[in-house]
């Protein structure tokens, strides 16, 4: 018997669910896509291979016995995890579920790749993703080591173009943000020589953010501040820009996030002599693994969304 109860069927499992659930046996045979005599002859096979009666037959329908309803209880839950396994192994193939584990420099995360995660999730809700936003190092780190099925960050001085296939994504302005009470909020064009007294916060050193900074600092023939607290956390900025006359380096995208409704913060951009210029973020994805049709949709909004964002950008240039 124990040998046989391990070697049920899932149509036999589902059989014994449905007639217990709905009673009688004409109904659970439809719901099972079966024919009338032929879930008797099942169910009767059943009974016998067990030396049990499973369900008492009676002129109201089918009542389950106690030993019917050990089987039928059973019967649902391995039903329902057979129904939910279809359910699951379809939706990873067509992209309508699954998971995806992604990273992004801020810049490409605000102006590209959350949007497109919002895309996704507006037609396959039910994927899962998992966004990181970090430095280009860190990400590109963790694209060799199979941490994300694809990056939006900066390449670096390494040649990776045998490993990734590699797609421009978008451009990075570099900005300086203080709060409005700040001495210089009003002021006209200002040269970066002009604000090295101030309490500065930026990156730390070998972020692109950072170094299009101190490029900007040595062109004008001066040193970077000696007051500066580093970090590239928009919280941490936001606090200090709350409390404090702290000049913050921050790029277009971070810019617009918190000048912008709803948030509309008491914020304002410098008015400045020189624009600070960054090198460009790409789409990065290797070329040795297979992404899985989530991963593959979601790509397919990021270079939609790259896409537009150049067009915007080349407008804007024009105008």
């Amino acid at each position: 018997m124990t040998s046989y109860l391990r070697s049920l069927r899932p149509v036999q499992l589902r059989l014994i669910a449905a007639v217990a659930r709905l009673g009688k046996l004409s109904l659970a045979a439809d719901a099972c896509s079966m024919t009338t005599p032929a879930a008797s002859r099942m169910l009767a096979d059943m009974e016998t291979q067990l030396g049990t009666v499973l369900f008492e037959r009676t002129p109201k329908g089918m009542l389950v016995t106690p030993a019917g309803d050990v089987l039928a209880n059973h019967a649902r839950k391995l039903v329902h995890d057979i129904d939910q396994m279809t359910k699951d192994f379809t939706a990873h193939l067509d992209g309508s579920g699954g998971s995806v584990r992604v990273g992004a420099v801020t810049g490409g995360a605000l102006g590209v790749l959350i949007p497109a995660i919002l895309e996704l999730h507006r037609h396959v809700p039910l994927v899962d993703v998992s966004l990181d936003v970090a430095s280009s190092a860190q990400l590109m780190r963790g694209l060799e080591a199979g941490e994300y099925d694809f990056t939006l960050s900066r390449l670096g001085p390494k040649d990776y173009s045998r490993d990734l296939d590699i797609h421009p994504a978008g451009r990075e302005s570099v900005l300086l943000m203080v709060r409005r009470e700040h001495p210089v909020a009003d002021s006209g064009p200002v040269r970066l020589r002009d604000l090295r007294n101030y309490l500065w916060t930026m990156q730390d050193r070998g972020a692109p953010i950072r170094h299009a900074v101190e490029i900007a600092f040595h062109e004008e023939g001066t040193d970077i501040p000696a007051r500066l607290i580093k970090t590239a956390s928009v919280v941490a900025i936001m606090a200090m820009l709350r409390h404090s006359d702290v000049i913050a380096v921050v790029t277009e995208e971070v810019a617009d996030l918190l000048l912008s409704p709803p948030y509309s913060a008491d914020l304002v951009l410098l008015n400045m002599a020189r624009p600070i210029t960054i090198e460009p973020y790409h789409i990065l994805c290797p070329r040795d693994r297979l992404l899985s049709a989530a991963a593959q949709r979601l790509l397919d909004h990021v270079r939609d969304q790259a896409g537009n964002q150049v067009i915007t950008n080349s407008v804007n240039a024009i105008d």
